[in-house]
């Protein structure tokens, strides 16, 4: 089987393995028994994600000319927060990234201070849950090097995005997360290019995280900080991002 088989292959069996564990999650969704159940299936994803493929395994990356023709925009694509409007309304003058939690130095990086850092380009293919794919360029700020600047502590495993935009119109912010060796991966970028435009809003601006080894759900958009835990615990309902949290979606992803 080939890498890209591979990717097509188990991005449609855990889309097919949400679907039956969603048809349930009504009667059970309070179950401590099946909450268990939950954690214990994502060691479970997690160590098979990791024996399939090397930590470091690159996603498959394609040429200019492979490019979608319509990169279609997954999850919140026009966020009405009184916080994203004011950045937006002053074309992101005042946006500030936010590097905080378990580090040793805390940061707030504006839009060119994250575009004077040495940069990446990729182009690569996204995949989402529900079943599309688009190939795109992406251009953006290595995910590592940039948390190496704040030196994260010891006890740091997570790192955390939280967002502008909020999903289901509520007051509760998009937000998500991933190992903090994921951030290393040569592919985990803060993208804040797309097809060699600035990201425009509907895919994330100004900052998305671009993770090509995830499901698209994990590649959050409209990014304001980045916080770094020990525990998930206390992120959400404790299962470390807003689908997972509501959805039962698995927190791994991986691809």
């Amino acid at each position: 089987m080939s890498k890209n088989d591979r990717r097509r292959f188990l991005g449609q069996a855990f889309a097919v393995g949400s679907a039956a564990l969603l048809a349930g999650c009504e009667r059970l969704n309070n179950s401590a028994t099946f909450k268990e159940v939950l954690a214990s299936s994502d060691k479970l994803t997690d160590k098979t994600f990791h024996a399939l493929t090397p930590e470091n395994a690159l996603a498959q990356e394609f040429t200019e000319a492979e490019m979608s023709p319509y990169f279609k925009a997954n999850g919140s694509v026009n966020p009405k927060t009184p916080e994203y409007l004011a950045l937006l309304n002053n074309n992101f003058t005042d946006y500030r990234l936010k590097v905080f939690g378990l580090v040793d130095i805390p940061l707030a990086l504006s839009l060119a201070q994250l575009r004077a850092l040495p940069s990446r380009t990729q182009i690569t293919r996204h995949d989402c849950v529900e079943g599309w794919s688009c190939v795109g360029k992406w251009k953006g700020a290595p995910l590592g090097a940039l948390l190496d600047q704040a030196k994260p502590k010891a006890n740091a495993k997570y790192v955390v995005f939280h967002c502008a935009d909020s999903y289901d119109n509520n007051d509760e912010r998009y937000y998500e997360s991933i190992y903090l060796h994921d951030a290393d991966h040569p592919q985990s970028i803060l993208a804040y290019d797309m097809n060699d435009k600035l990201l425009d809003v509907a895919h994330g601006a100004p900052i998305r995280v671009r993770l090509e080894r995830k499901l698209g759900y994990k590649m959050a958009k409209y990014i304001l900080g980045l916080e770094l835990v020990e525990s998930l615990d206390a992120i959400g309902k404790g299962r470390g991002g807003y689908w997972e949290d509501h959805h039962g979606y698995h927190w791994h992803a991986g691809i």
